[in-house]
């Protein structure tokens, strides 16, 4: 049977990999990819826990970060359009010149 032990595992190398991802990729895209991971990885322990506790207020905050996550994932679309737009390209290195 799988434990709760089991989703914080899992949680916890979802949680590694999107950190990961931020610190060493340079590309915008894959930069908001590993964020989705670090925001998954919080979800699966809202819901492993919420679930083991037989509580459902864990499950409802979880619904809350997919929000901000959704919202998230729009505002960086926007700034790669932009960013796209500007330079021609999608390296971090040259989003500092987007500054007004």
């Amino acid at each position: 049977m799988i434990g709760a032990g089991h989703y914080v595992a899992l949680s916890v190398i979802l949680l590694a990999l999107g950190v990961i991802g931020v610190m060493v990729r340079r590309n915008l895209i894959t930069v908001l990819m590993a964020l989705e991971l670090v925001f998954n990885a919080a979800n699966l322990n809202l819901i492993a826990f919420s679930d083991r506790l037989g509580d459902l207020s864990g499950q409802v905050l979880a619904i809350f970060v997919i929000t901000i996550a959704a919202a998230e994932a729009a505002i960086g679309l926007g700034l790669i359009i932009a960013l796209m737009r500007l330079k021609d390209t999608v390296t971090l290195d040259d989003a500092d010149e987007m500054r007004g």
